[in-house]
């Protein structure tokens, strides 16, 4: 795991942020390609009004058509991964309740990265 943290304080409530990390991450985990090493990059940053969280990951990737209902409770697009389907819809949730917003951007096969503006 690398991180590259370009600002140090963010206003948004402790807990949220570790339940966004924790989620995030063990995605990336869960989620890791078999066939390649893991790799994972969170980095923070400064980008116009928000502060910029991203996670970006080097696993399995999301097909386009399935990236928007990851959001959404009980959707889960791999069966054969353990899970509830309810962590991205909470971190969703958590992100927006708080005023920012959460996007991903995904190709199949080369990794996912998250972006979470607070």
């Amino acid at each position: 795991m690398i991180t590259e943290f370009n600002v140090s304080a963010v206003g948004f409530s402790k807990k949220n942020i570790r339940g966004i990390d924790y989620n995030l991450l063990s995605n990336a985990i869960k989620y890791r390609a078999a066939d390649r090493t893991p790799e994972i990059l969170i980095k923070t940053e400064k980008l116009n009004d928000y502060i910029l969280m991203s996670v970006r990951d080097s696993g399995r990737g999301i097909a386009e058509d399935k990236q928007e209902m990851i959001f959404t409770r009980y959707t889960r697009i791999s069966k054969d991964v353990e899970g509830t389907g309810v962590g991205l819809f909470i971190v969703k949730r958590m992100v927006e309740d708080g005023g920012g917003k959460i996007e991903v951007e995904s190709s199949l096969g080369e990794g996912t990265t998250f972006k979470v503006y607070l």
